[in-house]
């Protein structure tokens, strides 16, 4: 296939690594940093630079902007898309982007499906892109009015080639509400503990658990923003929630409450345990 890729940072840059290390596959990359784009080309991850042209002689077209770049990408290049292509944006929520490119692609004739690849890092940009990246991850895919869950499934095997170890099928609303949830709200609860005075003290007094709680505090603002308003209110539920489990912890510390704490930390343990074994 020929396979353009928008956008070179931690998700699209890994995505023209990984293609490039495990397939036969053409890379077209389209990236506006020049530097980026040059290095890529050199490197390898892209065998050169697409321009308009180039997009009417793709097979796959994938998109790794933030969701308002994505939607105004798509939209301003469709003229260039040719009828055959597949384009699948590979945003954080599919609620948003599925609404706004669904019915524009099925009145032009574009095929188009939603696509999140569940991996990610702390950092981002070119220089943390890498080639495993996504390796033992899920490709979630969201068929839209331009894109069934039968072209959905045909992709299954191209994202397993790159790593991916499950390709799950769902829906826009789905996705939103799991992803509040997995994936939304860690980094808010991981950003707001790290805003604690006694973060800046903790050397030699923290481990695992602080780093596995700290990890993805660190992240692209401008990107997390976008991403928690485009998913407001299944992210709002979600932080309701988790504040009112907190307020029950806070209120047994302060009633002196052992048995209360204890029933509360007991539920909590249990719940993991059993969501692990049901995992297993």
């Amino acid at each position: 296939m020929r396979i353009g890729i928008v956008g070179l940072g931690l998700i699209g840059g890994s995505m023209a690594k990984a293609i490039k290390a495990n397939t036969k596959h053409i890379v077209i990359g389209y990236e506006i940093d020049d530097e980026t784009l040059r290095r890529a080309e050199k490197e390898g991850a892209v065998d050169c630079a697409g321009d308009d042209r180039l997009l009417s002689t793709l097979n796959l077209l994938l998109v790794a902007l933030y969701p308002g770049q994505t939607v105004n990408f798509v939209r301003a290049k469709a003229e260039w898309i040719r009828p055959g292509c597949m384009v699948i944006d590979l945003c954080g929520v599919k609620g948003y982007i599925c609404g706004a490119l669904g019915p524009f692609c099925a009145q032009r004739g574009i095929a188009f499906i939603g696509g999140h690849p569940m991996a990610g890092r702390e950092f981002s940009g070119y220089d943390a892109a890498q080639p495993g990246l996504f390796q033992g991850a899920s490709m979630l895919l969201v068929p839209t009015e331009a894109g069934s869950a039968r072209q959905a499934e045909a992709f299954e095997p191209f994202f397993r080639s790159l790593g991916f170890e499950k390709v799950v099928v769902t829906t826009a609303e789905n996705h939103d509400r799991m992803i509040a949830f997995t994936s939304q709200l860690a980094h808010v609860v991981s950003n707001a503990y790290v805003k604690s005075p006694e973060a800046e003290k903790h050397d030699g007094y923290s481990a695992g658990s602080y780093k596995d709680l700290t990890r993805v505090a660190r992240l692209n603002e401008g990107m997390w923003s976008e991403l928690f308003l485009c998913n407001r209110e299944a992210l709002l539920d979600e932080l309701n929630g988790i504040i009112g489990h907190l307020e029950e912890y806070r209120d047994a510390l302060e009633k002196g409450d052992r048995d209360g704490l204890q029933r509360l930390l007991k539920a909590g343990s249990d719940r993991k345990k059993r969501i692990d074994r049901d995992g297993e």
